[in-house]
């Protein structure tokens, strides 16, 4: 059977860290380093071919960073060392820079805790998680002592708790689902599906905003990030149940391209960033590759003015943002009543058919 690398997370307990925030100013140190190490290196001449920026290689690093624990009297572990610098050099492949960001340990621009490791770095001995010579206990919610533990990481959230995070095997388990369906994304429900399924808007970010403002002006930072923090987690535990519901239930899932970005920049910014998009596609994505379901983007153009059962685009279709208003329509050409958010979703099913019918083109020369 096929399988998967998955993240687990789970919390761990606070007594830790003191310790924890030690090794992350250390590993904050050690990236500095390498980020100065990076940044001096200079353009070089190249016979025949001119000048270049060759930029510092992970094995460079390592070697120039070899006894960094030593000079600054570190109590991290060399390989936390490695995996650090491992990390520097492939942010900046990434980004296609020779310096990144420096990562500040104190003062308004502080750089959240982070301290990575590599899996022959931890163990689970007696229902803690061994690191560095330290037991760390946690809140098990996955039973992890079922799993050989990879590589991963201690990171801190913006209320100072720590969380233990590491990859782990799991094995493939198909989808028992065979039909097909298709979302549309909207404001007044987040999700609305071709059967007439509805994700509906909780409005989270809504809902909390006066008790937030309240907090704002009394300049109660905890809690300030206690709330955005509840928002967020409510918002992410709506869109897990939802999206693992539709992966459970059917085999092929099409979501229209709504986006985002160019939303935001509209009055509708915050309902759009409250209503949560991003979050529930790559959700949808991810668990979709799990479980052997396809799942594909399509273009939404026209799916809200269109009949679903004709085609056609009458006059008395919604239309744009000036459209929003009308939640139910008739079709002049064949007398079908329409639901606004159902009948885009039809339309994205049925462009989503064509998709799988018509297959992905290949570029030329390939």
């Amino acid at each position: 059977m096929k399988t998967q690398t998955k993240t687990l997370s789970v919390r761990v307990r606070d007594k830790h860290a003191k310790l924890l925030r030690q090794w992350a100013f250390e590993c904050n140190q050690v990236w500095n380093a390498a980020n100065q190490e990076s940044a001096d290196f200079s353009w070089v001449a190249i016979p025949e071919v001119g000048y270049m920026n060759l930029g510092t290689s992970e094995f460079d690093l390592n070697k120039s960073l070899v006894g960094i624990r030593k000079d600054r009297d570190m109590t991290i572990g060399a390989a936390t060392v490695q995996s650090v610098i491992g990390q520097h050099a492939k942010s900046r492949k990434q980004f296609k820079k020779n310096k990144l960001r420096w990562r500040a340990s104190s003062g308004c621009k502080r750089a959240l805790g982070w301290v990575p490791f590599k899996s022959a770095g931890v163990k689970w001995v007696n229902g803690q998680v061994k690191f560095c010579g330290h037991y760390f206990k946690v809140w098990d919610s996955y039973g992890l002592s079922q799993y050989d533990l990879g590589t991963g990481c201690f990171s801190e959230d913006s209320r100072g708790r720590w969380y233990f995070n590491t990859t782990v095997k799991v094995e493939n388990i198909a989808s028992s689902g065979t039909s097909a369906i298709g979302i549309d994304l909207g404001l007044k429900t987040t999700a609305t599906c071709s059967d007439g399924v509805v994700m509906n808007r909780e409005q989270r970010y809504r809902n909390m905003e006066a008790k937030l403002g309240k907090a704002q002006r009394a300049n109660k930072k905890k809690r300030i990030k206690a709330i955005h923090a509840k928002i967020k987690n409510q918002r992410k535990d709506d869109n897990h149940k939802f999206s693992t519901m539709l992966v459970e239930q059917h085999g092929a899932i099409f979501v229209g391209d709504v986006s985002s970005k160019k939303l935001v920049k509209t009055n509708m910014a915050k309902s759009v960033l409250d209503a949560g998009w991003f979050m529930l596609k790559t959700q949808l994505e991810y668990k979709a590759i799990a479980r052997s379901v396809v799942f594909e983007v399509v273009n939404e153009k026209y799916t809200t003015q269109a009949c679903s059962c004709c085609g056609c685009i009458t006059d008395d279709s919604p239309k744009g943002r000036a459209g929003l208003e009308i939640r139910e329509w008739t079709c002049f050409e064949c007398g079908t009543t329409h639901d606004r958010d159902v009948n885009a979703a039809k339309n994205i099913l049925a462009l989503g058919y064509k998709r799988l019918a018509g297959g992905i083109s290949v570029p030329l020369g390939r």
